[in-house]
């Protein structure tokens, strides 16, 4: 059997990502954890070993190393599940994926850390003044959310896939980034159903 470990930051929701996918599938996964505000994955040895690019998480397969938590997320769920096998429902997986990358993540993610990890008053002025575009692009991307889920239980083919992987592991923790869960409530009760999945993981367990 292959050895997985992940090279990641424990309060990252992408890091969280994967370790969602392993514990639902029931996969073992050895975690190795660094301080990314302390530069540590931006040493010479984590470019030349791990990643070039700088960046977690990176999913360790034996002695290759697979970087970017979609990849990592899809290579453990590969044939699980998790993928649907439905050619459209599998395509729209992707869709939900790639929205979370380019409408939820830059956003909500973003803010998140700047306001819980960094510091409001640590920020520099050219990050004050991107605030109140990505609050709204936020809450843009969290009503798309709501509104999909207002007649769905999961995001695609009716039950837990790799669109409910990405998008629930910054969605669950929004209220560090300043937004209101109780202002979408058909997002607060997906948020509730993935929680009570077999298997569901903490973002810090």
């Amino acid at each position: 059997m292959e050895k997985l470990v992940l090279h990641e930051d424990s309060d990252s929701g992408n890091c969280y990502k994967v370790r969602l996918v392993a514990a639902h599938l029931g996969l073992p996964l050895e975690r190795r954890d660094y301080d990314t505000l302390k530069g540590e994955t931006r040493t010479p040895e984590f470019l030349a070993n791990v990643n070039a690019n700088g960046r977690i998480p990176v999913l360790q397969i034996d002695d290759r190393f697979l970087p970017e938590s979609s990849a990592a997320c899809f290579y453990l769920a590969d044939g699980s599940p998790l993928i649907p096998e439905d050619r459209f429902d599998r395509a729209d997986m992707l869709r939900w994926m790639f929205f979370e990358q380019y409408n939820h993540e830059p956003n909500i993610a973003t803010l998140r850390f700047w306001m819980a990890f960094v510091g409001e008053d640590r920020l520099s002025e050219a990050q004050k003044a991107l605030i109140p575009a990505k609050v709204a692009a936020g809450n843009a991307a969290l009503a798309v959310m709501d509104e999909h889920l207002r007649t769905r239980d999961f995001f695609v083919g009716g039950r837990f896939t790799l669109a409910d992987v990405a998008l629930y592991a910054y969605t669950h923790v929004m209220e560090g980034g300043g937004f209101d869960r109780r202002s979408y409530p058909a997002v607060e009760r997906w948020l509730d159903r993935v929680a009570a999945l077999p298997g569901h993981v903490l973002i810090d367990g």
